[in-house]
């Protein structure tokens, strides 16, 4: 007879500032810039739906581990909310609360028609079978039936997440409605209807705003230097797109250290070489390795934060060299470094702009799903190039006019588009 446990994964703790208070810091700045009424402020602050679920999974080994699991759904004026489902040790409510409020800002920053949400499960998939894994995503699909949906809604791939996730999680709701369902989630493979250019969507974005930024900023790309931290799926994509736009890619990190060459990496073969080793930089030899902490204080002219949050602090911001952040993590700066990095006068094209190429994308293939046609890569590239350059003006332009920094701009065009949305909507 198999022995039953009760489990949850404690998070651990770490020395980071919590996201949600640095999200709110920022959403109290451009509130009080656009002067919104308090009955609005109130209802944009706080999420709509919080839910928490257990999930009971039958282990290899026969025991029966509950894992727990969230799913925060921040706002819904705009349209179904939208957002990423993360596997990892270091899921907290706050977290995932933040991360859903960032999506509805990121929506409304590139003027696509949903709201935000965000999910995830506190488990290392890294010490997990592929059917363990795939118990718990249906486990987390079936305790969620009520809340996603083609229009409710609509999850996606993020940290520890990918597109056989989401075959899963399609099949177990389709199962649950008795029809096949691909619009209740993105990120799937292609054969299920995935859409061309999704992969490197967010790394692209990254690319085309930093390319925007440097135009803005005098910055010749093909005279100029980068170094990116975070060599996963975003990162990887915006140094080897970035490269092909002739900039010089210095230094790069990942889990397993940071890496330096002078005269610019060789990021094709730098991809080749983590794809032949597990996912891993380590052990590369076309560049020296170096402190990880040091990159981000390198010096180049752009900075790629492409990791995880809170890396630039007030600890770091003082001693970075680079004239340009651009954010490829969600909430990579903490609110506390706000201040050290526009006194130095270092233009940051902010998260909820910079890496919400992805979400456009998965946008489109939403799209797709519910038209039952697929667009060709191309189309999808220049309709995602023309949707992120079209924010990144409107973000500027708004800096410009209130004479604010970049990501303040970016939380005011987004918080104003919804508080309009909700005020012509009518609230109770």
């Amino acid at each position: 007879m198999a022995v039953t446990t009760v489990y949850k994964e404690p998070a651990p703790i770490v020395d980071r500032e919590n996201p949600l208070e640095s999200m709110m810091s920022r959403f109290n700045i451009a509130a009080e810039i656009l002067g919104l009424d308090e009955s609005t402020y109130n209802v944009l602050k706080a999420p709509d739906k919080q839910v928490i679920v257990n999930i009971p999974v039958t282990m290899d080994n026969g025991q029966i581990r509950v894992f727990e699991g969230y799913r925060v759904v921040h706002n819904t004026i705009l349209g179904p909310s939208k957002g990423g489902i993360r596997y990892d040790m270091h899921v907290h409510l706050d977290e995932v609360k933040a991360l859903a409020a960032w999506m509805t800002w990121k929506c409304a920053v590139v003027d696509i028609p949903y709201g935000g949400a965000k999910g995830g499960i506190i488990c290392d998939p890294t010490k997990m079978s592929a059917g363990e894994i795939e118990r718990m995503t249906r486990g987390y699909t079936l305790a969620l039936k009520d809340v996603f949906g083609p229009d409710r809604d609509i999850p996606a791939p993020d940290m520890g997440t990918g597109p056989r996730e989401m075959a899963w999680l399609m099949d177990e709701f389709s199962k649950t409605t008795g029809a096949t369902s691909p619009a209740v989630v993105t990120g799937k493979p292609l054969v299920m209807g995935g859409s061309l250019g999704r992969v490197e969507a967010t790394g692209r974005g990254v690319m085309v705003s930093a390319i925007a930024a440097m135009k803005k900023l005098g910055m010749d790309p093909t005279k100029s230097s980068a170094a990116v931290q975070g060599f996963g799926n975003v990162g990887s994509w915006a140094a080897k797109l970035l490269c092909e736009k002739g900039v010089k890619i210095k230094g790069v990190s990942d889990i397993s250290g940071a890496y330096w060459n002078e005269e610019g990496i060789n990021i094709d073969e730098a991809i080749a070489y983590k794809n032949a080793h597990n996912g891993r930089l380590e052990g590369y030899t076309g560049a020296t390795s170096m402190d990880p902490d040091e990159l981000l204080t390198s010096a180049v002219d752009v900075l790629v934060p492409a990791a995880v949050e809170d890396v630039i602090t007030e600890h770091n911001a003082e001693r970075i060299q680079a004239k340009l952040i651009v954010e490829g993590a969600n909430g990579p700066t903490s609110a506390s470094a706000d201040d050290i990095i526009n006194r130095k006068g270092i233009m940051v094209v902010p998260d909820i702009l910079a890496n919400s190429g992805g979400v456009t994308v998965s946008y489109f293939e939403w799209v797709q799903n519910r038209l039952g046609y697929k667009w060709s890569e191309g189309m999808v590239i220049e309709r995602a190039a023309r949707i992120m350059n079209d924010a990144f003006e409107k973000v500027y332009a708004t800096s410009q006019k209130y004479k604010v920094p970049m990501r303040i701009a970016a939380y005011i065009v987004a918080i104003d588009k919804v508080a309009q949305t909700y005020k012509f909507r009518g609230g109770y």
